[in-house]
């Protein structure tokens, strides 16, 4: 097929996903003047979530999401030039500067891709080390919105200040903390341009939580949390309206109807896109999610020291059951085993034993190859629609908004 056929096969499956969309009873939503799906692609890194699986979210009229965190790896030149560096003085910077030209590359690949449709957003996360320099990145490099989480992002309207037009998107749990960063972020004159609501016992990866009992807590059900954010929006006399996200255990157009008709305006979704061909992980990594079961989950504390949600593999497995000795030793501080540092608090590099013992950065890198054996690999706890199935993009958008359903054979 070639380029222009593409672009028309493009246009005309948007143009269905629209309408299977409003003749399902969903609304669309308004993003920095875009009207869009009221689908969102939960980043997912390391690697999983880059050009490809943003691009093609974002070209059939969704938002799609390219995860920041040590893009390098999906570019071999920069991986020869980086991965040797250990005891060198400027092994940090190097592999730093690798990362920032990796983002760039694939943020600049998903906006080529999606041709002007959609939103391409970056996930950057609060608790990385150089969590400044991928938010001036992303939005250097021309991403449509920033999105954070695992922190509060209370400085991200600075960081933005030269860049009006780049939507802001904190990833948040609880009314609380709603109410906080907004407060915030009044005070420096620019509001949340959506705010993602992410469920914690629900989500995958690194969850918004303060430990893992926490996980089942009602004030982070959606029927709680979005009720109270809206009525907070209401007595503070915020005049624009801050789309909501929901995030967690969505798998049916019924489930969007559903979060819909509570006040929230679109739906994040993760574990579901990372199981689609155009998924940028290996293939090997997409088995492994779509075959795990309920009972393969396992919640943790994680290097940063928040709960997480993956799959129980033999690495993980071994982990846990050595993890009391680990902590009980972890007192020392020691050098980082990637030589970069990604994160401004790990457990493992900065002996402290109530946060994770191992190196997460590695861990997500073997996932990423698709190594079942030594791998990290985060997962949502819902169903997923197509069972162990890998299928396109496309098929998933339709599920969703349309409850059309493909052939499984």
């Amino acid at each position: 097929m070639d380029k222009s056929s593409a672009t028309e096969a493009r246009d005309t499956l948007a143009a269905e996903l629209q309408t299977l969309a409003r003749t399902g009873g969903l609304r669309t939503w308004h993003l920095r003047g875009r009207e869009l799906l009221p689908v969102v692609q939960g980043g997912m890194g390391v690697g999983v979530s880059a050009a490809s699986l943003a691009g093609t979210v974002a070209g059939l009229g969704g938002v799609g999401t390219v995860s920041a965190v040590d893009l390098r790896r999906r570019h071999p030149d920069l991986m020869v030039a980086t991965a040797h560096l250990d005891k060198e003085p400027d092994a940090r910077e190097r592999i730093d500067t690798a990362n920032l030209v990796a983002l760039d590359r694939e943020i600049r690949g998903a906006k080529a891709l999606a041709q002007g449709r959609g939103l391409v957003a970056v996930n950057v996360m609060k608790a990385l080390s150089a969590y400044e320099q991928y938010v001036r990145q992303a939005l250097d490099s021309g991403a449509d919105a920033v999105v954070v989480g695992a922190g509060l992002p209370l400085d991200l309207p600075e960081l933005a200040r030269d860049h009006p037009d780049t939507a802001l998107i904190p990833i948040l749990s609880d009314a609380r903390g709603v109410q906080l960063v907004v407060r915030k972020w009044e005070k420096k004159g620019r509001l949340p341009d959506a705010i993602v609501i992410e469920h914690p016992r629900l989500a995958g990866g690194h969850l918004g939580a303060a430990k893992v009992a926490d996980l089942q807590d009602t004030r982070f059900d959606f029927e709680v949390v979005i009720p109270q954010v809206l009525e907070f929006f209401k007595s503070a006399g915020i005049e624009r309206e801050i789309p909501l996200i929901a995030a967690g255990g969505i798998g049916s157009r019924d489930d969007i109807l559903r979060l819909q008709a509570l006040g929230a305006s679109a739906v994040q979704l993760g574990t579901a896109f990372a199981v689609t061909t155009e998924c940028d992980a290996d293939a090997a990594f997409k088995r492994v999610l779509a075959e795990a079961r309920p009972e393969d989950l396992v919640e943790f504390i994680s290097v940063a020291g928040l709960p997480a949600r993956a799959v129980r593999t033999p690495w993980l497995d071994k982990y846990l059951r050595l993890e009391p000795r680990l902590k009980a030793v972890a007192h020392v501080k020691k050098k980082c085993n990637m030589a970069f540092d990604c994160l401004a608090h790990c457990g493992l590099r900065d002996g402290k034993g109530e946060m994770g013992q191992f190196c997460i950065d590695q861990q997500l890198g073997h996932a990423l190859d698709g190594d079942a054996q030594k791998g990290l690999f985060f997962r949502g706890a819902g169903v997923l629609p197509f069972g162990q199935q890998i299928r396109p993009v496309q098929d998933l958008m339709r599920w969703l908004l349309g409850g059309v359903r493909p052939s499984l054979a």
